[in-house]
């Protein structure tokens, strides 16, 4: 599929560049991108939040994060999605689109149970339902990365990874700041403070379950990717050497020893945003801040500089290459984190929250843009969404590993130490990054 006006030599003058994220392509990543995005905060940030005004202990939220470990094995069913029809919907919208229906319908079915299950009366149906939001979301990010790959050129990887971007932090203010809000709305009157709600909490869960039919609407209006040839596979064994170990065989035969290079740095670029996110929410709730300070803070201020920081991530790649604007984002999403260490101590101030939410998210959005790029720079489009959910899935196991013993080194240490030790975790992906540069320099 090529619908995209760009001529072949991309000019590198800024308005060439921003006129870029008005093409179909790029338009169309920035709805998928909200679909994209609106499940993640649902079955951990937001969730978070609502746990623990619900009263349940940071060490159980922090372990409860582990939902979160289906986007880091999703590389384990990548190849049913790469290759396996879905009776019906596949003749009737092609493999990319097919597999992204099925995985938004998956994640409106679990949102609505989420919606309906209380966590002060059991939290298993909860977490059941949590698992299958995380599930159809992992699912739908693997089709939809290989439907962005397969949609446009390579040259073209990081304007579209910064329109999914917006359209992901879009999504994210919505089921941040937006499901905050809508649950305040919700309560009822005449409460003590900070008395947990279920019901206004309901309404705002079924409010973002009905929000998911701006993905569905695009995919079904969207074309499918021109197709890409694959080799035959006529029984499992040889089904399986193609679909499950050809993808991986390829990257390490492609890049041999540095193959583990390539893959530690993809492995712990975002250690220190992970680990630390977990424990953001709890610590705005334990901080005194409340849903509407919480909601306008770091649901939209923090949001919008994350769009700014994409889109500028995404023309500072353009200019400047990937491997330089990698470099930069891993110095400052390291670098945040300190700032919140500060706010620990500061105390609840509102302007302080919002200068470190800003610059937080600002770093983590050029991060991210130039990240997405990179990653997508390294598939094979014959493997398109095997490798590339391989890559976000090593991008996540760690991280969330880890990430649910932070309830633990919180009770241990309090905040400030716990995002001192976040920052510092980001210090030897300097050295990845600096000995990743090295080697693709020497390959060009």
């Amino acid at each position: 599929m090529n619908d995209n006006p760009t001529p072949p030599r991309l000019s590198l003058r800024w308005q060439d560049s921003l006129f870029i994220y008005l093409s179909p392509p790029s338009l169309r990543m920035l709805a998928l991108g909200f679909s994209a995005g609106l499940p993640l905060l649902l079955v951990l940030g937001t969730l978070s939040f609502r746990l623990r005004e619900a009263g349940i202990d940071r060490a159980t939220i922090g372990f409860l994060s582990w939902v979160g470990l289906a986007y880091g094995f999703k590389w384990v069913w990548a190849p049913l999605v790469d290759r396996l029809s879905i009776p019906v919907l596949t003749p009737l919208l092609g493999r990319r689109r097919s597999w992204l229906l099925l995985a938004q319908v998956a994640i409106v079915v679990g949102l609505l149970g989420m919606a309906a299950a209380n966590p002060q009366d059991a939290l298993s149906p909860l977490v059941g339902f949590a698992l299958l939001v995380a599930f159809g979301s992992a699912t739908q990010d693997i089709a939809l990365d290989a439907f962005r790959i397969e949609s446009a050129s390579a040259r073209l990887q990081a304007v579209l990874a910064a329109s999914y971007q917006t359209g992901y932090r879009l999504a994210m203010i919505w089921a941040g700041a937006g499901v905050f809000w809508i649950a305040a709305k919700a309560e009822v009157g005449g409460l003590p403070a900070g008395t947990y709600q279920d019901g206004a909490w309901a309404w705002a869960y079924t409010v973002m379950a009905i929000s998911m039919a701006v993905g569905m609407a695009t995919v079904l209006f969207s074309k499918e990717p021109a197709a890409v040839d694959l080799p035959p596979a006529h029984n499992l064994r040889q089904w399986l050497q193609v679909a499950v170990l050809a993808p991986f065989a390829e990257f390490i035969r492609r890049y041999r020893w540095h193959a583990v290079l390539l893959l530690a740095l993809i492995g712990t670029y975002r250690i220190s945003d992970i680990v630390m996110g977990i424990m953001a929410n709890p610590f705005y709730v334990d901080m005194g801040y409340s849903k509407e300070e919480v909601a306008t803070v770091t649901k939209l201020y923090g949001v919008v500089m994350t769009l700014v920081g994409a889109f500028v991530g995404g023309v500072m790649v353009l200019r400047f290459g990937v491997m330089r604007v990698l470099m930069w984002g891993a110095v400052m999403s390291a670098a945040t984190n300190l700032l919140f260490a500060w706010l620990a101590g500061h105390g609840h101030d509102v302007v302080a929250l919002i200068a470190v939410v800003s610059a937080d998210n600002l770093s983590s959005g050029i991060a991210s843009a130039a990240f997405i790029a990179y990653l997508s720079s390294l598939t094979n489009v014959q493997y398109s969404a095997t490798q590339y959910a391989l890559f976000s899935s090593l991008m996540l196991l760690l991280p969330k590993f880890l990430a649910g013993f932070s309830g633990v080194a919180v009770d241990a240490g309090g905040y400030a130490s716990f995002f001192v030790g976040t920052a510092l975790l980001g210090v030897p992906v300097l050295l990845l990054v600096w000995l990743a540069s090295r080697f693709h320099a020497l390959n060009e």
